[in-house]
């Protein structure tokens, strides 16, 4: 695994690794995150074992812009408001999914968990190429900050770290727009 720092040069590698299949753990504002090609099921599947974590849990995921949101999603219109006032911003927003969405992304929920970060990598690395939003660590186990400890759990797993920016370490904030009224599950 290579711990790169970030630069224009390893976020292009980055996503030629993500679109070939691999992983890659990525700081975003909020915590590090582990990151797959949301259309290959073989890499959405290298996430759950990497992570220990079991299949009927969903991962949520990284768009760059509203286009790609909803290209995954459905929105009406009082969603739609309320995502263009959170988005981008530090929220993982629940909404329906649509068909292009793998069932084993969402561990057969009808719903998908998206985030829209404002921070300029994230922008960058999944720009036209929505990612996983999984934080990376170990299922059942707390955020992990150190690039050391992230290493050595995801050794043999992931492909690439890229480090070099502050995070807060605290995850986002998670909200269900599916419900009525809106649910703040996090």
């Amino acid at each position: 695994m290579k711990v790169l720092p970030i630069s224009a040069k390893n976020i292009k590698l980055a996503r030629q690794i993500i679109k070939r299949g691999g992983l890659v753990i990525y700081p975003t504002e909020t915590v590090y995150g582990l990151a797959a090609d949301i259309f290959n099921p073989a890499a959405i599947k290298k996430i759950f074992v990497a992570k220990g974590r079991d299949f009927h849990k969903p991962l949520s995921v990284m768009v760059a812009r509203l286009a790609d949101l909803k290209k995954l999603v459905y929105l009406n219109r009082k969603q739609e408001t309320i995502v263009n006032g959170l988005l981008p911003g530090p929220f993982t927003l629940i909404l329906r999914k649509k068909r292009i969405v793998f069932d084993l992304l969402t561990g057969g929920s009808p719903k998908l968990g998206i985030r829209w970060s404002p921070d300029k990598l994230c922008q960058q690395l999944v720009w036209h190429l929505p990612i996983t939003a999984t934080s990376a660590n170990l299922s059942d186990q707390g955020n992990v900050l150190s690039v050391r400890k992230l290493a050595k759990d995801f050794a043999g797993q992931a492909d690439l770290i890229l480090v070099g920016k502050k995070i807060s370490g605290q995850p986002s904030r998670v909200i269900d727009l599916t419900t009525k009224p809106f649910k703040i599950l996090r």
